[in-house]
């Protein structure tokens, strides 16, 4: 059985904003992970997620590569790290007044496996940091625009 994360933000600024913080590498890095991204079908990239040694983690890579790409509306890439292998993210964006309604999802859970509930609940717990984040990035480049 797999399960999905789905999440349904709305961010006040227009897509283009959104859309680079989630596809210009370093401001990607300011809401995720420092990464190696670039906005093209086939581009294999890693995020390089910190170790957080009072929790015992050791950090890891996260190989991905970007299967969609249509600026400012859809992007997906695979998402693959220790024994998740294969999940897909995906973000649509969706102009919503003078706002973006970001529609996410995170697919492909396998968690028959042993650690498949753990790494789902993993990253539910990451994703809600992170869509926040995304949240507080995009704030900031409407504001180094002004």
């Amino acid at each position: 059985m797999t399960k999905t994360i789905r999440r349904e933000i709305l961010i006040p600024q227009p897509p283009e904003q959104v859309w680079r913080a989630l596809t210009e590498s370093a401001t990607l890095a300011e809401w995720m992970f420092p990464n190696d991204f670039e906005p093209r079908v086939g581009h294999h990239f890693t995020f390089r997620v910190p170790a957080n040694p009072k929790v015992g983690f050791d950090g890891m890579i996260v190989n991905c590569e970007v299967l969609e790409c249509e600026p400012p509306s859809r992007l997906a890439f695979s998402w693959s790290a220790g024994g998740l292998a294969d999940t897909r993210v995906s973000f649509r964006l969706e102009p919503d007044g003078d706002g973006t309604r970001v529609l996410f999802e995170h697919s492909g859970f396998d968690v028959s496996q042993p650690w498949g509930d753990q790494a789902f609940k993993g990253a539910e717990f990451g994703w809600a940091k992170m869509l926040k984040q995304l949240v507080a990035v995009v704030a900031g480049l409407a504001t180094d625009r002004n």
